[in-house]
Parts: C-alpha cells; sequence; structure tokens
C-alpha cells in the first residue's frame, strides 16, 4: 500500500491554545486527509498540550501520529524526531503556533509534481502583528534556485521539501542551536535542491504572533544564540558556494539582516563586556563575505554599519543605532553632501577627523531617488508634448540640469533633447518635514519625430521616454509616465501624422504594469490596419444620383483631413478616389457616385496614405441602381463571384437595350 503524498511534522512545546487551530487547518485541507500523515512531538510540554493531543487523535484517528520526549530546548530535535518518522514523498515543517489555508498543501504539491521541483514555497502572511517575508512572493515562479530570485530571504522551515532530498543528503537541524538552526538546515536544502517553486498566489501559511510571546525567537534573548549561528551559515556559503556574484547574492542577507537584528535587536542592550565579546566575535564571523565589489550591493547605511562592526568600533555603532531609531521616528530623509558629482549622507561620522570612517560608506550618488510627476503627455501632429516636475530626492535644484532622453528598446541608440525649466514654489515643503524645497524642478519638452534625431527623423522603433535628472553635477535617469496627474491618459493612443513627405503611424501608450511612455514608430506593436473597420455597404437613400454609401469606424487618435478615402479601380489602369467625412467620433462616410465610373468591373480598398484595407463583398440582393447617361440607360449592380470570392466587386454597364426588350416582351401579360 503506498504511503501518504505529504506528512506534515509539528513540534509542539506548550503549545495552547495555538495547536487546535495548527491540527485543525491540516486536516482540513482539500488534499484529503487520506494522502496525508501528521506527526506530532510533544516537546516536553507542562500546559495542556499532552491533553489536546488526545483529544484530537481520537477525533482524527486514521491522521495523527503523536510522539513524546522530555523538553529539549529547541525545535531542532522534535523536528528531527518526526523526519526519522515520516513516511510521505513530501514533508512539511509547520510550528504548532501557525496554520494553513484550507488549499495550501494542494497547491504545493501540484507546484512540485508540475514543474519537478525539490522545494515549495508558499505564501506567508502574518497574523497578530507578525511580520512575514514578502520579497520572494511578488509572482508565482514555477522553477527556480537560490541565485536567481529573492528565495534565500525567507530560511524557515515552513515549506514543501522533498523528502528524497532529505535523505539523499542526510539533512537534519542541528540541535547544537536553539535558534538559527533553521538556516543552516534549509540553506544547505535550498543548495541541493533541483529546483525551487514558489506559489504566490494563494495564502498558504498563516505565521502568527502569540499574544503571550512564547515564539521560540522572542523567547531566545541575547547576541550570544545568534551569533552563534551565524560562522554556520557563512561556513555553508563558503563550502557550496564558489566565490563571485552568486556567494555575493546570498550573503547580502546576512549582512544586511541578521547583522543588523544582531546589533540593533539585541547587542545594544547588554552589558558592556557583552558587547565588546560579541561584537568581536560577529566581525570575525562576517569577514569572509566581506570584500570591496560587495560594497556595490549594499545601502550606505548597510556599509557604515558593517565598517563599525568589522573594526570593532563599538561605541561608534551604538550611536549609529541610536541615529536609525531617531531617523525612523522623524519619518525625515537624511540630508546630503553633494560634491565633485557625488552625494554622501550625512549620517554619524562623515568627515569627522577623529574617526577616520572611508567616504564611500556615505556614498548614496547611485541609489538617490528620483521624483517626478507628469502634467502632460499628448500627440499633436508629429509633435510630442510633455510637462511636469522631476527632481533628485534630497538635492536642491541649483543648476539644474534635466534632459529628456529618448533610447530605442532593441538597438539602444538614445538621443537626449532639452528641457525648458519652469518654477516649482514650495515642491518638497509637504515631506521630509520641510527641510528639502525644489523651487525649479518643472520641465516642458517637445518633440517633434521629424527633427529629434539630430536634426533628422527618428527611426521606426519603441522609444522608451526617460529624464535625465540633474542638479549640481548630479544626474539620475528615470523612465517617466508611472505618476501623473488623473488627467493625463494612459490609453494607447495611435496616431497617423503628416512627416518626412507622407505619412506615419505614431502610437503613445504606456507599458504595462508600470505605466511608463513609450513612443511606437512604424507599428512595432499597435497597428493602424487594426483602427480601420468597414462596417456596411448600402445604396444612399435621397441621393440625387445613384450613391453607393460606405460606412466604417476609424479608431485612430488623429489623422490628416481628407486622407482617409476609398480607391476603386477597374483593373485595366483607370482609378477613382473619393474622400470619407466624418461622422460622430469615431465614424466616417465615404460617397461614391456610381454614375461617374466607366463600364467594367470595378474592386475596391479603403486606403489611409499607404495603409489599405480592403473593401468587403457588396451586400447579397442588393438591388441595381439604374441612370441614363446621354439618354442611355445605365446600370450598376455586384458583379457576379465577387460574393464568393469575398471582395468588393462592382460592375457598371449601360443596358442592352434590344436584350431588355425582348425580356420585356417574354414576361407573362397579366389578365
Amino acid at each position: 500500500m503506498p504511503g501518504p503524498t505529504v506528512s506534515v511534522i509539528i513540534a509542539a512545546y506548550n503549545a495552547m491554545p495555538y495547536l487546535t487551530r495548527c491540527v485543525t487547518s491540516v486536516a482540513e485541507q482539500t488534499i484529503g486527509r487520506e494522502t496525508l500523515e501528521v506527526i506530532v512531538v510533544d516537546d516536553g510540554s507542562t500546559d495542556g498540550t499532552a491533553a489536546e493531543l488526545e483529544r484530537l487523535n481520537a477525533l482524527y484517528p486514521d491522521l495523527l501520529r503523536i510522539f513524546r520526549q522530555p523538553n529539549s530546548g529547541g525545535p531542532s530535535a522534535p523536528r528531527n524526531l518526526g523526519l526519522d518518522h515520516a513516511r510521505g514523498r513530501f514533508v512539511f515543517f509547520l510550528d504548532a503556533d501557525d496554520h494553513l489555508g484550507p488549499e495550501a498543501l494542494e497547491r504545493m504539491v501540484h507546484a512540485a509534481e508540475r514543474n519537478s521541483t525539490d522545494i515549495v514555497l508558499g505564501r506567508t502572511v502574518g497574523v497578530g502583528g507578525r511580520g512575514a517575508p514578502a520579497s520572494m512572493y511578488d509572482r508565482n515562479q514555477p522553477r527556480t534556485d537560490v541565485f536567481s530570485s529573492r528565495v534565500w530571504w525567507t530560511l524557515n522551515p515552513m515549506k514543501l521539501f522533498r523528502r528524497a532530498l532529505l535523505e539523499e543528503h542526510a539533512l537534519r537541524f542541528p540541535t547544537d542551536l536553539p535558534i538559527g538552526e533553521d538556516q543552516v538546515f534549509v540553506g544547505a536544502a535550498y543548495l541541493h535542491a533541483d529546483g525551487i517553486s514558489v506559489v504566490a498566489d494563494y495564502d498558504c501559511l498563516f505565521w502568527v504572533l502569540r499574544a503571550d510571546g512564547g515564539n521560540i525567537t522572542r523567547r531566545m534573548k541575547g547576541s550570544e544564540l545568534r551569533v552563534r549561528f551565524l560562522p554556520r551559515v557563512v561556513d555553508l556559503l563558503l563550502e557550496h558556494v564558489p566565490a563571485g556574484p552568486g556567494r555575493d547574492h546570498l550573503a547580502h542577507r546576512h549582512l544586511t539582516v541578521d547583522v543588523r537584528n544582531i546589533v540593533v535587536g539585541q547587542l545594544v542592550h547588554e552589558p558592556r563586556a557583552t558587547q565588546q565579546k560579541m561584537l568581536s566575535q560577529l566581525a570575525d564571523a562576517i569577514e569572509p563575505l566581506l570584500h570591496e565589489g560587495m560594497n556595490r550591493r549594499l545601502s550606505a547605511m548597510a556599509r557604515l554599519r558593517l565598517h563599525l562592526v568589522r573594526h570593532r568600533m563599538l561605541d561608534e555603532l551604538i550611536a549609529l543605532v541610536a541615529f536609525e531609531r531617531d531617523l525612523e521616528e522623524s519619518g525625515a530623509a537624511t540630508p546630503l553632501l553633494v560634491e565633485n558629482g557625488r552625494a554622501y549622507a550625512r549620517y554619524p561620522f562623515l568627515r569627522d577627523p577623529a574617526r577616520p570612517v572611508p567616504d564611500h560608506c556615505y556614498d548614496v550618488t547611485d541609489r538617490l531617488a528620483v521624483r517626478h510627476h507628469v502634467s502632460r503627455a499628448e500627440l499633436s501632429g508629429p509633435t510630442l508634448h510633455l510637462a511636469g516636475h522631476a527632481h533628485l530626492h534630497r538635492v536642491p535644484t541649483h543648476d539644474v540640469g534635466t534632459e529628456l532622453v529618448l533610447r530605442e528598446r532593441d538597438s539602444g541608440v538614445e538621443h537626449r533633447l532639452p528641457v525648458t525649466h519652469t518654477a516649482t514654489p514650495g515642491l518638497g515643503s509637504d515631506e521630509d518635514q520641510g527641510r528639502f524645497v525644489y523651487e525649479r524642478a518643472g520641465f516642458t519638452a517637445r518633440v517633434d519625430i521629424a527633427t529629434a534625431a539630430g536634426g533628422a527623423p527618428l527611426g521606426d522603433g519603441l522609444w522608451d521616454v526617460s529624464l535625465a535628472v540633474g542638479a549640481q553635477g548630479l544626474s539620475r535617469e528615470t523612465r517617466i509616465g508611472r505618476v501623473r496627474a488623473g488627467e493625463v491618459s494612459g490609453a494607447t493612443r495611435t496616431h497617423v501624422v503628416t512627416a518626412d513627405g507622407g505619412l506615419r503611424a505614431v502610437t503613445l501608450y504606456t507599458t504595462r504594469p508600470h505605466g511608463n511612455f513609450t513612443l511606437d514608430l512604424g507599428e512595432r506593436k499597435h497597428t493602424v490596419l487594426s483602427h480601420l473597420t468597414v462596417d456596411g455597404i448600402r445604396w444612399a437613400a435621397g441621393a440625387p444620383v445613384p450613391e453607393l454609401e460606405i460606412n466604417g469606424l476609424c479608431t485612430l487618435a488623429g489623422y490628416p483631413e481628407g486622407a482617409l478615402r476609398v480607391v476603386l479601380d477597374d483593373g485595366r489602369g483607370a482609378t477613382a478616389a473619393f474622400a470619407a467625412r466624418r461622422d460622430g467620433d469615431v465614424g466616417f462616410v465615404v460617397r461614391v457616385p456610381v454614375t461617374g465610373l466607366a463600364a467594367g468591373v470595378w474592386g475596391g480598398e479603403l486606403r489611409l496614405g499607404g495603409w489599405a484595407l480592403p473593401l468587403p463583398p457588396l451586400p447579397a440582393g442588393l438591388p441595381p441602381a439604374r441612370w441614363r447617361r446621354h439618354g442611355l440607360p445605365r446600370y450598376a449592380k455586384p458583379a457576379p463571384g465577387g460574393a464568393g470570392r469575398r471582395r468588393f466587386a462592382l460592375r457598371v454597364a449601360r443596358t442592352a437595350l434590344l436584350r431588355a426588350l425582348l425580356r420585356r416582351l417574354r414576361r407573362p401579360r397579366r389578365p
């Protein structure tokens, strides 16, 4: 008989009242109880956990397997015991405080089997004020790894593991680490895994903050416990990941998240002797991960913090923590020192002669935020008109030098165009406690597609619109459009304009999902013909002479007056053109006086410059039109075979008088 699909392992220590909901959430999984086993290890509980397990076992007798042991002091031993007894193809570790969404295991098993992956992460939601990891859940990821995603930023074990992976590599939780054991276990599993899936479109795990503060990471106080596990994780990286961008990507998490948690959450609250000892051990632990190239990945604050740790500058580190706390409480950004084309945050000890901290620890030039707002973006003929404001956050608008940048997406060809700077009195006074005001952040710009390429026409392509926002020798580029006034449309609008001696298609649209403006020249993504429709052909009512009336829709945002027309040809070199007139917002009407057409069979197209849309067949049953020319009768009617060939075909001819007379004579007379 095959074993269960999933073994859910729950380590329980004084888990009431949370245990009830935890186990119940597993029993009610849509994957079905027949596919599950729940292994609960009571790690020496002294509350009502044991009695509740007996009650739940009676309620779900074929689901639970209960083990008991003396308290081990951490979750490693009970999880290992559960893993030793697990029979499922997959294992899911669930803390007794937490619970699952009803479809969690079904969705996660499906992801593992469909994508042949060894580990599946399910979206985690914090409950009761508990923070939950989020950056790795921005989208579903059928198959990824630790180097091309953010999964390394969640190293808790509440994930679905293929049990064969854990057994093949003899992976178990280290029992000598009361906390941080999950980082060692999960990190090793990640690095050995053949593919990782992420289920981001369903709330799989609910991560609960206990009202009594009983979550283990909150019970375990002190920097020593945290500094103890960090070298183990560093050794894991050094052993399994070659030096280079991949290792740096993973190291970033520990050099930022873990180091800050240790320093801010624990070390600064401890006795002086403990601080000095733990700071020294922390410095030794992170040293193998630090190198000059790593600095480019880190924020200035992280660089400064790591410099102080690395050089064991305890007093300065404590002062930095106080500065960060005040910074968060104020909600105002730190002022900058702008010098020689670089920007430095005025964090503690900048240019302090008594504390030689290098400038690169404060350099924020490459991370300056650009704020922008578009108040106008519209095409008028061949000219794009733009207006709004843009500035570098925390850099006053002295010596502004903003440019408009057009960059063709495939080739990378770019053109820079000047803008006109305009005044923006009081801009910025409503943020950062009014510390920074941007008085000349406004801009207006005109892009004439006939001259934007250095006096020449812009070539066909997708031209992304950006601003190179400059002030005081600094410059940062940003795509524009995602922040715009309510009256500025982000809808796609295709125009046919007069340019270069002819007609060109120009589309202004916003990208998805970011909403930035792009110009499409030459119908790379947006075609003109998709905006043209002929939806009716009939004889015009009340016309003094027979006129064929052609109705249709043109949903282009603009096109030159008189450029839209119907062109007929008789296949022998003769043509006749008839201009369309607008009918409402998007409709058009073309009148074709057939009395002016020479005898023959006429085909036809709807044309707009070089674009041509074949006219549809004339309606079946359309009666002939008759008139006289020079006293002789003529007619126009659908030509035989036109409808069958799905093309417009109009026969214009003189009436054969003798044949018409004979037909009339053959008609039976009415009595």
